[in-house]
């Protein structure tokens, strides 16, 4: 073959390897008993393990006997409400998982035609849906991946092939294809990818093309464990194989994996309520004008999906619907007060990390609750509010010798008022911290230049009314204006012997006149 002949040729996958092992100075070797040896072991000693390991991760799913009570129980621990919601869920998780167990048990279970419980959740951002598949997931002992459906798309060149999610997934189980292929995959945003018809009149790519894509990964498929661009993947799977490890799995099957989709379907309700008014007799219509927006959700039918952009078929696959409840402020207060994940928990641990322990009064609490349900975004209003309002209180009082701090009703109301008044009821307590920061300066300053500093007492007390003015520590304000008080000083004691310096208040007002008066007459005493 002619050099031309072989440029015109697309280089193989093999010949890509060397390449880029031929770049990393690394070779390629053909013959596995050219390999540098490793640590001897039995024969078949790392497929043992490999299938111990195997089945170890799946001991929680061949064991599984929960009863949807049990999963009820267990998820009233994290999320508060949505009561039809965790009774639906715990029934579809536990006849999933109670058919992967048969089929562990008995490989022949798996030929049997089986109806998967795939789930669609319905219902307002914020209201727990993600939170309680994840806890759910972990209960069980399977790996859990989540993504949004709208970072897909229909051939994968633009955004992310969704096989990607089934790649995630073993991810998620370190590796472990037996254990991923019982995982559990949580799709949010999926009302955002319903086909819609482009001005053109032509078909949406983004919805109706991710749609079907979705629709053989929820079926039944064979998913590739690398991707057509993961030349990584590919070049280990190459070299374990040389090693004499075997090539291993190449794909993981999808007939076990549970798919949860999730979507607000803000349109949804209003699409019901036509249909509904549309076959209404009477005063049937002024029944519908009095439901609420889930009461309307949960009379969707499969029509109603279709209509919204969805393929019949996609609709088809997902046979078990949950709608979730809006939460009002008394659920936000209940969540803040009851649930195992509240975040009135996570911020005491992030005072603790200061050593200054908060508590929230009953009021505060309800005053937050209610602000947090006019951010109309559910449990996740509950981190705007605590952030915007305790962002100061983090900030301050960890330079201060407070330790202990009640957010009240007023706190929550004014937060500036009460953190002033905070601060300035503990002023002298203040002083005193800065004193301690004054004298750990020294202390250091003496160990760093074994120059020993005393701040006349006029001079501290200036140096502490700019470090409140300024809003700084001692050792933040004195280096930021003190910055050459070291080379000033060892100059001095070089030229004069020196070891000891008094810092007056002149020195404070004026550090790098003072400072350079003090050299220049170093100068001329040691000229003396």
């Amino acid at each position: 073959m002619t050099e031309t002949q072989s440029s015109d040729k697309t280089p193989s996958l093999e010949e890509q390897l060397r390449d880029m092992l031929r770049k990393a100075n690394l070779s390629f070797v053909t013959n596995p008993s050219a390999t540098p040896p490793e640590p001897e072991a039995p024969a078949g000693h790392d497929a043992d393990v490999a299938e111990d390991e195997g089945a170890d991760a799946l001991a929680a799913i061949r064991e599984f006997d929960r009863k949807p009570r049990d999963i009820r129980e267990y998820l009233d621990r994290f999320v508060i409400r949505q009561d039809a919601a965790k009774k639906v869920l715990s029934v579809a998780i536990c006849d999933h998982y109670n058919h992967v167990r048969r089929c562990l048990e008995d490989p022949e279970t798996q030929d049997r035609e089986y109806a998967k419980h795939n789930i669609l959740f319905v219902g307002p951002t914020g209201v727990g849906k993600t939170y309680m598949m994840r806890c759910a997931a972990k209960l069980i002992g399977v790996p859990f991946v989540k993504a949004d459906a709208t970072k897909f798309s229909e051939t994968g060149y633009v955004g992310h092939d969704v096989e990607d999610l089934v790649r995630d997934l073993v991810k998620a189980a370190d590796g472990n294809v037996d254990l991923a292929q019982y995982g559990i995959i949580f799709l949010d945003e999926i009302d955002k990818i319903a086909a819609q018809t482009t001005g053109g009149g032509g078909k949406d790519v983004s919805g109706r093309g991710v749609q079907v894509n979705l629709l053989k990964l929820m079926e039944e498929t064979d998913v590739s464990l690398f991707s057509q661009t993961d030349l990584i993947g590919q070049m280990q799977a190459v070299m374990d194989m040389q090693r004499g490890r075997g090539e291993g799995r190449r794909t993981i099957n999808t007939r076990h994996i549970l798919f949860i989709v999730s979507g607000a379907f803000d349109r949804l309700g209003e699409q019901v309520k036509r249909r509904i008014s549309q076959r209404a007799i009477g005063f049937a219509e002024s029944d519908t004008d009095a439901m609420t927006e889930s009461d309307l959700l949960r009379r969707a039918a499969t029509r109603d999906f279709i209509d919204y952009g969805f393929e019949a078929e996609f609709v088809g696959r997902i046979p078990v619907r949950v709608v979730f409840d809006p939460l009002t402020a008394e659920d936000l207060e209940d969540i803040l007060l009851n649930s195992e994940g509240s975040l009135l928990r996570q911020y005491r641990e992030d005072f603790e990390g200061y050593s200054v322990g908060v508590t929230f009064a009953r009021g505060a609490v309800r005053a937050i609750a209610a602000l947090a349900h006019e951010e109309r975004t559910g449990a996740r209003g509950l981190m705007t509010v605590l952030e915007r309002l305790l962002r100061d209180f983090k900030f301050e009082l960890p330079s201060t010798p407070i330790r202990k701090l009640e957010i009240t009703e007023h706190a929550v109301k004014d937060p500036e008022d009460a953190l002033g008044k905070v601060l300035t009821m503990k002023e002298s307590a203040r002083r005193d911290l800065l004193q301690a920061e004054l004298d750990q300066f020294i202390e250091d300053f003496r160990a760093a230049h074994q120059l020993k500093l005393t701040f006349a007492r006029e001079a501290a007390a200036a140096l502490f009314d700019r470090c409140v003015d300024e809003d700084y520590s001692v050792q933040g304000w004195i280096e930021k204006h003190f910055k050459d008080i070291e080379y000033g000083l060892n100059l001095i004691a070089r030229n004069t012997g020196r070891k000891q310096f008094t810092i007056t208040r002149k020195f404070v007002d004026d550090p790098s006149g003072e400072l350079s008066s003090r050299i220049a007459a170093s100068f001329k005493q040691a000229k003396d």
